[in-house]
C-alpha cells in the first residue's frame, strides 16, 4: 500500500510540472474549440448539432496521443524508472498512474467543453447525457491505451513525437470531425475506420447505430492492452 501511495504521489508531482500535459489536455484543445467552434457554427448552420462531439473527440485524441507518450518516455526512459524500482513500486505502476491521470484530465476537459459549447455557440447537447458520457469514457480509455503503445514502444523522445503526430493527423482528418466522411475518397474512408477517433465520433454524435461503434473501440482497447502488457514485460526484463 505504501508503494502504491508513493507512486501516486510521484505521478502527481510529475503532472504538476508537466507543460506537455497542460498544453495537450487543456490549452490547445480549448483554444481550438474557441476558434473552430465559432468558424464551424458561422459557416455550417447545422454544425451546432455535432459541435460538442467533434470538439470532444479532437481534444481527447490530442490529449491522449500527443500528451501521454512523452510522459511514459519520461518514466521508462529515464532515472524515474530506477526510483520506482528502488522504492519497491512495480514497474507497471508507472503506466497505471499515467493512465489514471490522463483519463481524469481528459474527462475534466471534456466536461468543460460540454458545458461551454451551448453557452458560447448555442450548440446542441446530446439527448441522452448518461449514454453520451459512458461512450466518452470508453473513447478516452481506448485512446489512452493506444497512446500507451506509442509511448512504450518508442523510447526516443523525438521519435515518440513523430509517431504521435503520424497517428494523430489521420485520426483527425479521416474521422469526420473536420468535414463529412462522404467528402473523402473511399480509400481514406476505409483508412479512417482503423483509427479510434472515427468510431468515437460516430458513437458520440449518434450518426451511426451506436452499438455498432462500441465493438471496434472495445477490440482496439483489447489489442492495445495485450501489446502494452508485452511491452511492460520487456521493460521489466
Amino acid at each position: 500500500m505504501g508503494a502504491f501511495l508513493y507512486g501516486a504521489a510521484l505521478q502527481w508531482r510529475l503532472d504538476i510540472r508537466s507543460k506537455t500535459l497542460l498544453l495537450t489536455c487543456y490549452l490547445v484543445p480549448l483554444l481550438f474549440f474557441a476558434v473552430m467552434g465559432g468558424i464551424f457554427t458561422s459557416v455550417l448552420p447545422d454544425a451546432g448539432d455535432t459541435l460538442v462531439s467533434s470538439m470532444t473527440v479532437f481534444g481527447v485524441t490530442m490529449g491522449a496521443v500527443i500528451g501521454v507518450p512523452p510522459s511514459l518516455v519520461e518514466i521508462y526512459g529515464s532515472d524515474i524508472r530506477r526510483v520506482y524500482q528502488a522504492s519497491g513500486v512495480p514497474v507497471w505502476s508507472g503506466l497505471l498512474f499515467t493512465n489514471i491521470s490522463a483519463v481524469l484530465h481528459l474527462f475534466f476537459m471534456s466536461v468543460i467543453l460540454y458545458a461551454a459549447a451551448p453557452l458560447l455557440f448555442d450548440a446542441k447537447l446530446p439527448e441522452h447525457p448518461g449514454i453520451w458520457f459512458g461512450g466518452l469514457f470508453l473513447y478516452i480509455v481506448t485512446s489512452t491505451a493506444v497512446a500507451d503503445v506509442i509511448g512504450l514502444a518508442v523510447k526516443d523522445p523525438a521519435k515518440t513525437s513523430m509517431g504521435s503526430m503520424i497517428f494523430f493527423l489521420p485520426s483527425i482528418l479521416f474521422s469526420g470531425i473536420m468535414f463529412p466522411e462522404e467528402l473523402l475518397p473511399e480509400a481514406f474512408q476505409a483508412a479512417g475506420k482503423l483509427f479510434p477517433a472515427t468510431w468515437g465520433y460516430r458513437l458520440l454524435s449518434g450518426g451511426a447505430a451506436e452499438a455498432s461503434c462500441v465493438w471496434p473501440l472495445l477490440l482496439t482497447l483489447l489489442l492495445a492492452g495485450i501489446v502494452c502488457a508485452a511491452l511492460v514485460r520487456r521493460v521489466r526484463e
